[in-house]
Order: C-alpha cells, then sequence, then structure tokens
C-alpha cells in the first residue's frame, strides 16, 4: 500500500521527495494542486494526486500530515477525520501547539486511529537531504513502525511519550534558534554602526566562528544577512508564530521568557514587509 502524504509546501516537498528517491510510492494531496503535479511530474509512475485530504487517508494505511499553520491544519483536518478508522494512521509533522496536537489524537483515537505527532527540526534544505530530527509524541507502536521511514527522511528521531510532549519540545528548539538569530542581527548591525568588520578576516562572523560560539546558524545565515539575500528557507512569520507559541507554553508552566519576548516583538515588528522572507530578514530592523 502507498504512504499518504499531505501538505506538499517548503517543507513537504523535500520530505516526500525523500521517501520518493527511496522508491516509495505516495499518494498526496496539497491546497495548491500544482505543487502536487509538479511533484508527480518529477516522479513519474510513482505519484497519485487526489483531490482531498480525506482521499489520502483513504488509500493509505501511514499518512504524513506537514501543514504550515496552525489555521491550515484546522481548515484541513476535518477532512482528514471523516475519513480516519480502524486500520488507518496520521503522522503530523508541522510545529503546532501542544494542545492542538492533542486535539487532533483524541479525535483520531476515538474513531480508532492512531496518532503519531513528529515536528521537525530542520529547514528546506534539511528537508530535501533527509536530515531533519523528528520530536515525537504519541502512539508508541506507529512510532515504532515509522522509523524506518523517518531515518529516510531524517538523521534522528526521538520519542517523549504521551501526545503534546514532541511539541513542547520543537517549541523549546525554535525559540532558542529565534533567539539567536537576533543576537546576531544585533551583533552584526552594531558592528556597522561602530565602523567595524563584518564579514571579512577579521570581521565578527569570523571571529565567532573561531570560538566557542561557532555554530552552524551563525556560519550559514551572517553572510546571506550582510547581503540583504533573504531567500526563504523558514519564513519568517512561521518563526514568530513558533515564538508566540513557546511564549504561550512558558506562560503556562510560570516560566518567565524575557529574551524570547523581546526576539518575538522584533519579529512581529518586520512581519507586514519580511513575513515571506526567511527569519534571517529580522536584521532588516536591526540594521543603521
Amino acid at each position: 500500500m502507498a504512504t499518504g502524504f499531505i501538505g506538499i509546501g517548503i517543507m513537504g516537498e523535500g520530505m516526500a521527495g525523500c521517501l520518493l528517491k527511496a522508491g516509495k510510492a505516495l499518494v498526496v494531496w496539497n491546497r495548491d494542486a500544482s505543487k502536487a503535479q509538479k511533484l508527480a511530474a518529477a516522479h513519474p509512475g510513482l505519484v497519485t494526486v487526489v483531490s482531498s485530504a480525506g482521499e489520502v487517508i483513504d488509500a493509505c494505511a501511514v499518512t504524513y500530515s506537514m501543514l504550515s499553520t496552525l489555521e491550515a491544519s484546522e481548515a484541513v483536518f476535518p477532512s482528514i477525520l471523516a475519513s480516519i478508522k480502524q486500520g488507518k494512521s496520521l503522522v503530523d509533522c508541522a510545529t503546532l501547539t501542544p494542545e492542538r496536537m492533542q486535539t487532533m489524537a483524541s479525535a483520531v483515537e476515538i474513531a480508532q486511529g492512531r496518532f503519531l505527532e513528529a515536528p521537525v527540526s530542520g529547514s528546506k534544505a534539511p528537508a530535501a537531504q533527509g536530515a531533519l530530527i523528528f520530536l515525537c509524541g504519541g502512539d508508541k507502536s506507529l512510532y515504532e513502525e515509522c522509523k524506518p521511514d523517518l531515518a529516510i527522511m531524517g538523521k534522528a528521531d526521538f520519542y517523549y511519550g504521551s501526545t503534546g510532549a514532541g511539541s513542547k519540545m520543537k517549541l523549546v528548539v525554535n525559540m532558542v534558534m529565534g533567539n539567536m538569530m537576533c543576537a546576531l542581527g544585533e551583533g552584526l548591525a552594531l558592528c556597522q554602526a561602530s565602523e567595524l568588520p563584518a564579514d571579512n578576516e577579521g570581521g565578527l562572523l569570523k571571529v565567532l566562528d573561531l570560538g566557542i560560539m561557532s555554530n552552524g546558524l551563525f556560519k550559514l545565515k551572517g553572510p546571506k544577512m550582510l547581503k540583504g539575500d533573504h531567500a526563504p528557507n523558514f519564513p519568517l512569520k512561521h518563526a514568530q508564530k513558533d515564538m508566540r507559541f513557546a511564549l504561550q507554553l512558558g506562560d503556562q508552566v510560570s516560566t518567565p521568557l524575557p529574551l524570547a519576548a523581546a526576539a518575538n516583538a522584533a519579529y512581529i515588528a518586520q512581519r507586514a514587509d519580511h513575513g515571506d522572507e526567511d527569519f534571517s530578514a529580522v536584521f532588516e530592523g536591526q540594521k543603521k
């Protein structure tokens, strides 16, 4: 039986592509049907495009879902749920609130299906390279069954227990990343304003890379930020959404997050003009 995939966007396209390269047949649906048709054209004979999310569930025992926002999830889930029954399993890989994941899990289980949350750490390039990190919670038997697929799409997967725990871990990870991006932007802006070098021998990026603060995010994004290259790998509007969800989680567990609150405000300030660009575009509001 083919595997289902709902959501062929920035992340879903790469994830589905990894499964297809491994020889797995897919039944796919996307809100913008042209993206699903493009995937089918690139992998002749392996992709069946259907007209609704429910049809994907009907055709497959296991379906992966990668919808970009809470609103998209809420809009599409009724079609999914209408087709859930015994023998049907849903693996949701989006970054949503823990409460949303728990609501979906409960509905799927009532319909006698199985549910696994599996949000991913990683952006467009890791998705295409099969280098994502899956942070899972929910049905343990489904997790074990899906591990071969997760290994195709990712470099690591972890199981945290009940539904919601995986999403909480994802929010913590993205909160730290969002804070780091804002910190790098402020550092570059202060260098420029102080007439100090940023991206050459002796520049800030070089100094950071030689010391304990060396990391892939700064190495990848720093030079692009200085060039004004914010081609989207992780859109700013989605980064801000995750910061908002992390702040909500902090409020629920009585944990103050002042750095995250300040970073969230910086993303909000750039969301109208740069929301569809990479989250590195937060720098546009920081530089002189």
